[in-house]
């Protein structure tokens, strides 16, 4: 069985991207366990990328955590929001997938009291899902682990069709602003700027079956 160490190492981080969505995110809590689909999320290509925090190389002591191992959490704060991100290559190549959406499983009542809104609005962009887990930058710089913030890759969902669209925010970067780095399930109504009118609410976009 793949670990997810190397699933997050073994390959392109565009394709990593991809391939996160219908993984679950797993947070343990003094509350309980917060699980919930991954359905959004956009690539970042570190040194070359100039839409990325890393571009020239260019490391600070708010983005130390982009320099370590893959499956290193990296959270920055940006406004009053705090954002998650994953690294997804060997120690030394700062590349990262920012997760944008997901669509709640397990401790959905947990999630609105964190965050008090309609679950249609409960966890639709990297802020409000950080809201809603109840996250801060308490766990930047640390790998993924079962005890605080983890990634699961099964059960997992297959989406029915994976979207592309340039990621939302990077503006005068050049071919960046406009390069195809994001990624997210199509239909599903837990994403980022979705239209209710591209909404599947029947299977979320979603295959049937979870494997």
């Amino acid at each position: 069985m793949v670990g997810v160490t190397e699933f997050l190492s073994n390959t392109t981080t565009p394709k990593i991207a991809a391939l996160l969505l219908g993984k679950q995110l797993r947070l343990a809590t003094p509350t309980g366990i917060l699980t919930a689909w991954i359905t959004e999320t956009e690539a970042y290509l570190g040194a070359t990328d100039a839409g990325a925090h890393a571009f020239k190389n260019h490391q600070t002591a708010r983005n130390q955590a982009l320099w370590q191992p893959a499956g290193t959490i990296y959270i920055y704060q940006m406004r009053t929001q705090f954002l998650l991100n994953l690294v997804t290559q060997s120690a030394g190549v700062p590349e990262c997938v920012l997760i944008r959406g997901i669509e709640p499983v397990e401790g959905v009542a947990q999630m609105q009291r964190n965050r008090p809104v309609p679950l249609a609005n409960l966890t639709t962009g990297p802020g409000k899902l950080m809201q809603a887990l109840g996250l801060d930058k308490t766990l930047n710089g640390t790998p993924l682990s079962s005890t605080t913030l983890d990634l699961r890759l099964t059960p997992a969902r297959n989406p029915q069709q994976i979207a592309t669209s340039p990621r939302i925010g990077i503006v005068n970067k050049g071919d960046w602003s406009t390069a195809p780095l994001r990624y997210y399930v199509a239909g599903n109504p837990f994403v980022s700027q979705v239209k209710k009118r591209d909404q599947d609410l029947a299977q979320h976009g979603w295959q049937a079956t979870i494997i």
